[in-house]
């Protein structure tokens, strides 16, 4: 058997107390939730009250606006998140059941759907509040990765979400019968801890040359700048890590072994791959325009 990393013995739920015959938990993928939101915010908060960083020393939103735009973002997240998953990876299923899309406590949530479900909200904020529209989406990108962070550190105590198999030291052999389905592994089955691989590059480092971007190169001064970079940033690291990530099982067959959604003879993209490059190719696009306005500024 090769060199592995065991799961480690983290309960999902933090603790849990028996109510009126329930049981009502607190585990750990909601806390993460909570606290990104409230990261995310007071980052943006930091930064509006930071003329320095601005423009002519004029913030484009107030401390207020922030926080009404939170809830925005909150249902954006939510709703965009769960119709994401239902028509991006189950449409088949749901369709049959729709009674269940309502079931978010399920499971079920697709980064993808929630960051256009953000984009939709931000679009109406900015348009009822007179909001410059770019430079709002540089605030809101700011404050998206420790949520990211927390949220994939989340999803490896859940033992979810995890990597293909692996000999590689740092596999690790997650306990659940599904994890642990692997036909030509004897023995313990390591797989990649994706989830740490995704909280690094799209949580960690995305979020440290965002912050530095902001803070040490007045990048919110070209609008566009920080919301491109976090864009196409994203999208590279989630593609990157799609080759070694699990596909959902309703993508993988007996002649499709890698879980491709679509695919011609035998090479093709994973469904998280797909979505990922029009994110990438709109990032690049926002650098450039911001550049080029930074240029001609």
């Amino acid at each position: 058997m090769n060199a592995l990393i065991p799961f480690p013995n983290i309960s999902p739920e933090i603790f849990s107390i028996p109510l009126f015959g329930f049981e009502f938990a607190l585990r750990w993928y909601a806390l993460a939730y909570i606290a990104g939101i409230l990261i995310g915010w007071r980052i943006s908060v930091m930064t509006v009250k930071a003329a320095r960083l601005w423009l002519n020393e004029q913030p484009v939103m107030t401390p207020a606006q922030i926080e009404d735009l939170l809830t925005w973002m909150i249902l954006g997240v939510i709703l965009g998140g769960r119709l994401g998953y239902v028509l991006f990876y189950q449409p088949a299923y749901y369709f049959q059941n729709p009674h269940e899309i309502l079931f978010i406590w399920q499971g079920g949530m697709a980064f993808h759907g929630g960051l256009l479900g953000v984009i939709v909200a931000g679009l109406i904020f900015t348009t009822r509040y007179k909001i410059p529209k770019l430079s709002a989406a540089d605030v809101m990108a700011l404050g998206v990765p420790p949520g990211i962070l927390l949220g994939r550190l989340a999803n490896f105590i859940n033992a979810e979400l995890w990597g293909r198999p692996t000999d590689l030291p740092w596999g690790v052999a997650f306990p659940t019968n599904t994890a642990q389905y692997c036909p030509d592994v004897i023995g313990l089955c390591a797989r990649h801890p994706s989830q740490l691989y995704e909280a690094l590059l799209e949580g960690l480092i995305l979020g440290a040359v965002l912050l530095w971007l902001a803070w040490r190169r007045d990048a919110y001064k070209t609008p566009g700048l920080i919301a491109g970079t976090f864009f196409a940033g994203y999208g590279i690291a989630r593609f990157i890590v799609e080759f070694v990530r699990q596909p959902d099982a309703q993508f993988v067959s007996d002649g499709n072994p890698l879980g491709l959604a679509f695919e011609i003879g035998g090479y093709g993209l994973t469904m998280g791959q797909f979505l990922s490059i029009p994110m990438i190719l709109i990032g690049a696009y926002m650098i450039r325009q911001a550049r080029r306005g930074m240029t001609a500024g």
